[in-house]
């Protein structure tokens, strides 16, 4: 690699840690990340111990190892998922851990595998993560995703390119989307998140009853909550903290009211679920319920991430995200979601984030329920933002006025 190369990553992971997690002196952090992206989870290590980390424990992870296990396991094998692993996350995320993800995945890993076990094995996991997942959930503890370039993933995503140029082309653009390549990379990003937290204001203050997207096979109405909050740029802990839950991000979000959506929506992206790739698909709502699918690839694992539970076929996010953004401007797909997701508007499938909702981190289950949030074992996000896309926000008397115009934001703040 070249000097160049070597300095990006080392700012990049200084963006991560003093953004990202914003790790504090004496705090803990987990790293999670895959064996492909070791040079990189090294630089992060650093960072973290100049930032005054107490400990940095390591998970390191292996995609050919997980197919193994799809190819060679016993079938009955596949509900398990260790209980130790589930409880020391919880553990350290409820002592106040960061928590640092890193993904790099094949968007093709587990094209030939049975689409039942890999939503046994997802819902094995979702179940006894479930603890861990709702105190990232409600923000007890800073988390961060980040990606990291990998031979499988480069290779779909700069196909046309010679193969000993796509790792780092996709690194190369993984820099620019980040902002890395700027002269002041964390002050860049700490500019580009308060702009996401004036919009947020600016929406939430509107408190719209519902969005009505019209766009090509869209045609939608997401009703909101009494109370919705949304959010973009950073996240805050209970002390008041700051952190950035994806690098990248250019999204702002909210909960949509789980029994008030009504209409038929097609996703604009392919989703990469689970490393099987879902193409050209379309759901139709009734009364807040994903009743009917459709999908012209990956349909059959899309139909058992439905059936995950009650919660699964209702929304639990909508985010807006415009054309104009710096991952739609590349023109490229990136056949994973931390990117995909911030090129588009999206809509998420499953369990709604309870700051989202005033008050929503405190609510009982039932509460949070009846006023409307979801809840699920997944979250699962697509895409269904296009430049010909128009979004309005809708008022309680019934009288509209324009948040998106041809896949734009219709206002300034």
């Amino acid at each position: 690699m070249t000097d160049q190369f070597e300095r990006n990553l080392q700012k990049y992971a200084e963006l991560v840690i003093k953004v990202g997690i914003n790790l504090q002196p004496d705090q803990q952090l987990i790293l999670r990340a895959p064996v492909e992206a070791v040079p990189l989870a090294r630089n992060l290590v650093i960072e973290a111990y100049k930032a005054g980390a107490k400990y940095v424990h390591v998970f390191f992870s292996d995609e050919v190892m997980t197919r193994i296990r799809y190819q060679y396991a016993p079938r009955d094998s596949f509900e398990f998922f260790p209980q130790w692993f589930a409880d020391a996350l919880t553990s350290m995320a409820k002592e106040g851990a960061g928590v640092l993800s890193v993904v790099a995945a094949d968007p093709e890993l587990l094209k030939d595998q049975d689409p039942e076990l890999i939503s046994i094995a997802r819902k094995a996991s979702a179940q006894k993560m479930r603890a861990f997942s709702e105190l990232l959930g409600k923000d007890f503890a800073p988390w961060t995703v980040i990606g990291a370039a990998a031979p499988a993933w480069a290779n779909k995503v700069f196909a046309h390119l010679p193969e000993e140029d796509r790792a780092p082309a996709l690194w190369d653009a993984i820099f620019h989307i980040c902002r890395v390549d700027q002269p002041d990379p964390v002050a860049a990003w700490k500019m580009h998140t308060e702009n996401l937290v004036r919009r947020s204001a600016y929406m939430t203050e509107k408190q719209y009853v519902a969005l009505k997207y019209s766009g090509p096979g869209t045609d939608l109405t997401v009703g909101l909550p009494e109370n919705h909050v949304w959010m973009g740029g950073y996240g805050k802990l209970p002390d008041g903290t700051p952190f950035t839950a994806n690098i990248p991000t250019e999204e702002i979000f909210t909960l949509p009211h789980k029994d008030r959506v009504d209409g038929v929506v097609r996703a604009t992206l392919p989703l990469n679920l689970n490393g099987n790739l879902v193409e050209d698909f379309q759901f139709r709502f009734e009364a807040g319920k994903g009743v009917e699918v459709h999908a012209a690839r990956g349909e059959d694992v899309l139909k058992k991430l439905l059936e995950t539970d009650e919660g699964a076929v209702h929304l639990g996010e909508v985010a807006l995200v415009p054309q104009s953004s710096p991952i739609a401007q590349t023109g490229g797909l990136f056949y994973n979601t931390l990117y995909d997701e911030n090129a588009s508007c999206h809509l998420a499938l499953g369990r709604a984030y309870r700051t989202s909702l005033a008050g929503g981190e405190h609510m009982s289950e039932e509460d949070f329920s009846a006023a409307g949030g979801n809840d699920s074992l997944i979250h699962v996000d697509f895409m269904v933002g296009a430049p010909e896309m128009n979004i309005d926000g809708v008022w309680a008397d019934g009288g509209t006025e324009p948040v998106f115009r041809q896949g734009e934001w219709a206002f300034e703040v």
